[in-house]
């Protein structure tokens, strides 16, 4: 198997609400290949997907936790801590749950916490030791 992610998918509660929320809150743009019963959004080669819970859960035998954090973040990578505040500012101004502020953290970086509608954690941070091409892809 090659060492690559194509489709991150999120089971939620309320498509319409949580595709509202990625468009309007984080301000991403649907993609084409979205449909009545999932919402995707291009993520720099790979998929964000947004999927109903009840209907995730008719794709096998296997627990679906119903809510609550999952024990993985989703994580945002700035170009510098001033981007990191500048949407933080944003995420204020359009009521998105902050659960942590931006700090300088223990492995040299700066980041915070934010929540979607379904509980995913979001770290939006910048990482020092990383490198971006032009496209925002890392390196």
């Amino acid at each position: 198997m090659q060492q690559r992610i194509s489709i991150i998918t999120l089971a939620v509660k309320d498509l319409a609400a949580a595709t509202d929320f990625y468009v309007n809150k984080f301000g991403w743009t649907k993609s084409e290949m979205s449909t009545d019963g999932i919402s995707y959004f291009h993520c720099n080669g790979m998929l964000l997907g947004l999927y109903p819970i009840e209907e995730f859960k008719k794709e096998g035998d296997f627990k679906v936790a119903e809510s609550g954090r999952s024990r993985f973040t989703l994580a945002y990578c700035a170009r510098s801590e001033d981007e990191v505040d500048k949407l933080f500012e944003q995420y204020k101004k359009v009521n998105v749950s902050i659960l942590k502020k931006p700090e300088k953290v223990f492995w040299g970086g700066y980041s915070g916490y934010i929540e979607d509608l379904d509980g995913n954690l979001w770290e939006i941070a910048f990482n020092p030791f990383l490198k971006f091409d032009a496209e925002g892809n890392l390196e």
